[in-house]
């Protein structure tokens, strides 16, 4: 199906520095840090860049590289796959995945979500845009109401028996539904989800923090974090307005961030800000380090977190970033207390309806 030839010189891995997760309840093992291509490849990056993008990446480590069929209407795919090839990156050295649900473009009623005909067809339209055989995951980009969650498992395991694909994952799916999920692929016999992408920074917590525990615990969901930086925002870069060159300022992003922009001049988006200076006072004070360097330890000190993965619009962002692995062993219990001092948004554990914890000390009365 792809046209990932192997008459190309290859280039060998060296994992330097990075270390390695499993992928959730799979023996995948990961990079802490991986590549993604929302916003850039295809879009606001295109050609020769792309390729000093992947190359930074990979000579420091970083051999998981993600993608979408919708991202840049699927040139996201093509460019990476293009420049995939041209590296002669070896296939079996590099993990990528890419996600199904929007379509690459949506004039027909399944050309987007989650029908059994779409996971099929889409799996083949994003292989032939990749130019690969096959990837080592395919996300289900959201979750289809529209759709029993039956046939979804049941068209991601077809998937998976014509090798197209090695596992089959979930981004920004409730946790009822991957529960269901999981529920269905064992009655079945069939592969569950493997993993989760959500969002997860330091300002959104609920879900990945409270809400996802569970099956953490249960099936050993792991998750993939995108937006770690919150889109820019816990980069500092906009803590006195929006620059010139930024990617709430690109006309070919800004209109998707609207919103957070005009929040700026309100109450709550200058909370956010005034939240952002006074990271970035600790992480320069105490950590050494940027307030960027230091939302991205934050998130990839969970030991839940598979990987963090990484936007970058230039070589020298991707080696900034992983500077953050230097600061993840200094995030001690005081100075995880501190941040969430900070950003006093740490969820609350579940109720336990006034009964105390187990094995506590109890007074005589």
């Amino acid at each position: 199906m792809g046209d990932y030839s192997m008459d190309h010189q290859e280039v060998m891995f060296n994992p330097k520095a990075m270390p390695f997760r499993k992928l959730g309840s799979s023996g995948l093992r990961v990079p802490l840090f991986s590549l993604g291509g929302w916003l850039t490849m295809g879009l606001t990056v295109k050609g020769d860049p792309v390729k000093e993008i992947v190359r930074t990446a990979y000579e420091h480590g970083i051999n998981m590289f993600d993608t979408a069929e919708n991202y840049a209407q699927g040139q996201s795919e093509v460019e990476m796959g293009r420049v995939i090839r041209e590296l002669g990156l070896r296939r079996s050295n590099i993990i990528v995945s890419t996600k199904l649900f929007f379509g690459e473009q949506t004039e027909g009623p399944n050309d987007m979500g989650l029908s059994r005909k779409h996971i099929i067809t889409g799996t083949q339209a994003s292989l032939k845009r990749l130019g690969l055989e096959y990837v080592d995951v395919i996300f289900a980009h959201r979750s289809d109401m529209t759709v029993s969650i039956e046939e979804v498992v049941r068209a991601f395991n077809y998937v998976l028996d014509k090798g197209w694909a090695f596992y089959w994952a979930t981004s920004e799916w409730s946790a009822y539904e991957i529960e269901e999920a999981h529920h269905i692929a064992e009655k079945l016999g069939m592969q569950g989800p493997i993993v989760e992408q959500c969002q997860h920074n330091m300002f959104c917590r609920e879900r990945p923090e409270k809400e996802y525990s569970p099956l953490y615990k249960k099936y050993g969901v792991g998750k993939t974090v995108f937006s770690a930086l919150a889109s820019g925002l816990l980069t500092g870069k906009y803590n006195n307005g929006v620059p010139e060159g930024s990617r709430f300022a690109d006309p070919a992003c800004g209109a998707r961030f609207k919103g957070t922009v005009e929040s700026f001049s309100r109450q709550e988006g200058q909370a956010k800000l005034d939240k952002v200076r006074k990271l970035s006072e600790l992480a320069q004070n105490e950590l050494d380090c940027t307030v960027g360097q230091l939302a991205l330890a934050w998130v990839a000190r969970d030991p839940n977190t598979s990987s963090v993965i990484l936007g970058a619009s230039k070589p020298e962002q991707v080696l900034d970033n992983l500077k953050a692995l230097d600061v993840i062993p200094k995030l001690t219990p005081e100075v995880l207390a501190k941040i969430d001092d900070i950003l006093e948004n740490r969820p609350a554990p579940p109720s336990t309806f006034g009964r105390p914890p187990l094995d506590a000390f109890i007074p005589c009365v």
